[in-house]
């Protein structure tokens, strides 16, 4: 922080250091009558202030914004008021350390990064990517807490500590008393369980060069690999079947950690940790050379992770090859529809069961992933479903780990999600691309939802 003294008024000037690229933003405003840029923040500002206060954030019915005005009807808690929030730190209204300042952290506060505002707002907000930044602002001031390492630092702690994660998570499942330990110290909930970690995560297969209809780079991201590596296997099953020939992505040799597996870093940009998250970007873009050099498709599995490589490495310093990658990376199922559209059939038989209930990833909507999915569940002999039109389900990674979230996230999920799936049929599909949205499923309404990869193939029968 410097200040300046202009004439005979006292002025704060941010000399502020940004983590992410705010760099797209640089033309913003230019020629225009733009909503009162702030008066420092560089483009960081002009991202806060492609607002233009229509209010379509402080709404309720269809979509996705904004989660947390959904469940408190305060407009505090909405998209506007955190822009509101943002220009008055930015123009020095909060003091010196506005990153720091209890107002500023009151407005963030429920902010799930859903980034529904980034498709259902008309100025296309970004608050997911603005309060990466904050974060990492505040962290820099303030440090990061010892939940925000834990959570942040999951990959690392999942190869390095597996069994002992695997051990310590299933005896404060077990027990009340730790549970209540854990929240007094590091505030996850007691009344939340903690996804536990399967035994030895997933296996990489040999590389089956027999496809006739060329290779595919399947992603597994962490989540995937380390809690539901059934996922992964599955779409291996499908995408073989389909006919292609599926390397799974690992580091390159020369990589600082080549046994660990590869990740987007999406759990240190949840957590405001920016250059921990470019690590692992800059290892995935390593990896990834070959695979963009000769154009072959990249499949991922988890919306968050996967749409990160499309979006959040955009600012992360990169390089022009995120553009590149932007073109070839594909969630499982919008590249089954790209290529049902060049003639690929899969021979999938009918699935027992009632009326299947769809909840969509809320980054799979943001991306308009949602006919991809639909689109594909179609090709299933008479398979009916549902989408349940839901807001954020309320798990949103951590956040409804948090213990003082635990009411909020359980209200975001009864808005919609929940009710539907008590309501479906004891023996209909419930079916969720988003780890924590399936968390979110078993926790609130007692139901284990499965991907779309899994669906299809049982499909393959």
């Amino acid at each position: 922080m410097r200040r300046f003294k202009i004439g005979t008024g006292l002025a704060w000037l941010v000399a502020m250091k940004t983590y992410l690229d705010w760099s797209a933003y640089d033309t913003y405003g230019v020629g225009d009558a733009y909503a009162g840029i702030p008066a420092t923040g560089g483009n960081y500002a002009k991202a806060v202030a492609v607002c233009m206060n229509n209010h379509q954030c402080q709404r309720d019915g269809k979509g996705v914004m904004c989660p947390s005005y959904r469940i408190t009807h305060d407009p505090m808690h909405s998209t506007g008021a955190r822009v509101k929030a943002f220009k008055a730190a930015l123009n020095g209204e909060l003091g010196d350390e506005p990153f720091a300042h209890p107002d500023l952290a009151a407005a963030m506060d429920l902010c799930v990064s859903c980034k529904g505002c980034k498709k259902e707002c008309p100025s296309a907000v970004d608050m997911t990517l603005i309060k990466t930044e904050y974060l990492a602002q505040r962290n820099a001031r303030l440090g990061p807490s010892r939940r925000v390492r834990l959570f942040a630092g999951l990959p690392r702690w999942l190869h390095a500590r597996r069994s002992l994660l695997k051990r310590l998570v299933r005896l404060r499942n077990a027990s009340p008393w730790l549970a209540g330990v854990a929240e007094r110290w590091l505030g996850i909930s007691a009344r939340r369980p903690i996804p536990e970690i399967v035994a030895d995560g997933f296996t990489t297969p040999a590389l089956d060069a027999t496809g006739t209809r060329g290779k595919v780079m399947l992603f597994v991201d962490t989540f995937t690999h380390y809690y539901t590596p059934e996922v992964a296997e599955a779409a291996l099953k499908v995408l073989r079947a389909g006919g292609y020939s599926v390397e799974v992505l690992q580091p390159v040799a020369s990589d600082a950690e080549p046994t660990r597996p590869l990740c987007c870093g999406r759990t240190y940009l949840s957590q405001g940790l920016v250059d921990e998250a470019k690590i692992e970007a800059q290892r995935v873009m390593a990896a990834l050379a070959p695979a963009l050099a000769e154009g072959t498709p990249v499949v991922g599995l988890e919306p968050s992770c996967l749409l990160a490589l499309r979006d959040e490495f955009y600012s992360l310093s990169l390089g022009p090859a995120v553009g590149q990658l932007s073109k070839q990376a594909f969630l499982f199922e919008e590249f089954l529809m790209r290529e049902g559209n060049k003639g690929l059939k899969l021979d999938l038989k009918p699935i027992p069961g009632g009326r299947a209930v769809v909840h969509g990833h809320c980054h799979q909507k943001a991306f308009g992933a949602m006919k991809s999915v639909k689109k594909v569940l179609g090709w299933i002999p008479g398979f009916e479903f549902d989408i349940v039109d839901a807001s954020c389900c309320g798990m949103s990674g951590s956040f409804g780990l948090e213990a003082e979230h635990y009411e909020a996230s359980q209200a975001m999920g009864e808005l919609a999600l929940l009710p539907a799936v008590r309501a479906a049929a004891d023996d209909a599909p419930i079916i969720a691309d988003g780890f924590s949205c399936r968390h979110q499923i078993k926790d609130g309404a007692g139901r284990e939802a499965m991907h779309v990869a899994v669906l299809l193939a049982k499909a393959l029968g």
